[in-house]
């Protein structure tokens, strides 16, 4: 979620509002609600999903809580060990996320933590991570530790090696996860699987389709465009100035016009029916709602969610079997 109000009431109410159409989305059986991670953004990128994903847990019971993606190398280990337990039990289990390196130099001098480095810190936060969750205590600088509460789920909770390298493909395959590449790129996949016969592990990939895009759904597509483009835009425009030479990201955009951002397609205001024909013809079909985009408008967004329930999951509820 993302938004830039000046007024501390209207900040609030959309941390608010966020968390309302959580429970909204666990009430009508949607599947899952993620959350993201960015830090200084200039358009209120959210920089705490942890905190974040423990509210929609306490106002929810069903819906699966993801975070896409947990930045771990800004974290202390110990820290964020105990705070992923604690949101897992909280949960009862329903946490999973990505857990990601992070590329934006700024963060990591925000975070006091050493942007060159970033890769050996990454993998002594999984390693730490892993140990710290085990149902026994384990060595950490020296000196034996037991991590307390361990989490609801066994052997840990439930997450992915983000990343787009080597790597990262590797660091995944070394300590038997699975690796989550944002697009996919079948090279790095065979790779990643190469890396597990090395290290006689077991692991899988989950990338996004290739025709993934991110959905807001009216009854309109014509007019909310020319109505909302800019929201969208907004939020594109932030992220892609965050560019990185040789890092491929899904969702870059080098334009400034919202007519090119939707012919793009990678974002899309589609209708009720449309979307529903898009679950009838493929049932393995995922629709990823955006409604908090780029500071959307409350009643725009609870407007699109309601349609969501209301006019595709209503339906296909109602036919199957």
């Amino acid at each position: 979620m993302t938004g830039t109000e000046s007024d501390p009431n209207a900040r609030a109410k959309r941390y608010q509002t966020a968390i309302d159409m959580a429970a909204y989305a666990d009430q009508q059986g949607f599947t899952s609600v993620n959350v993201e991670e960015h830090h200084l953004a200039d358009n209120g990128w959210l920089p705490s999903p942890i905190t974040m994903a423990s509210a929609i847990a306490a106002r929810t019971d069903h819906v699966g809580i993801g975070v896409m993606a947990l930045l771990v190398s800004l974290y202390d280990p110990i820290r964020l060990a105990e705070d992923l337990a604690v949101l897992d039990l909280l949960s009862e289990g329903r946490l999973n996320f990505v857990a990601g390196m992070g590329y934006r130099d700024i963060e990591f001098h925000a975070m006091d933590k050493p942007y060159q480095e970033r890769g050996a810190w990454m993998d002594h936060v999984l390693e730490t991570l892993l140990a710290a969750w085990r149902d026994e205590p384990f060595e950490y600088r020296g000196k034996m530790i037991n991590v307390t509460p361990k989490p609801f789920t066994q052997p840990h909770p439930t997450f992915l090696v983000g990343g787009m390298s080597k790597p990262a493909a590797r660091r995944a395959a070394r300590l038997g996860l699975p690796f989550c590449p944002p697009i996919s790129t079948p090279v790095l996949e065979a790779y990643y699987y190469e890396q597990l016969d090395k290290y006689q592990q077991q692991g899988f990939v989950y990338s996004p389709e290739a025709d993934f895009s991110l959905l807001f759904i009216d009854e309109n597509p014509d007019q909310a465009w020319d109505e909302l483009g800019h929201y969208f835009l907004n939020e594109v425009v932030e992220y892609s100035s965050w560019k990185k030479e040789g890092l491929s990201r899904p969702l870059e955009f080098n334009s400034d016009s919202v007519d090119a951002l939707r012919a793009e397609g990678r974002y899309e205001i589609i209708t009720p029916q449309t979307c529903l024909e898009r679950h009838q013809q493929r049932p393995d079909y995922t629709a990823t709602l955006h409604p908090l985009i780029g500071g959307m408008p409350l009643d725009r967004g609870w407007q699109c969610l309601r349609l969501y329930a209301e006019k595709v999951l209503a339906p296909l509820k109602a036919s199957s079997p």
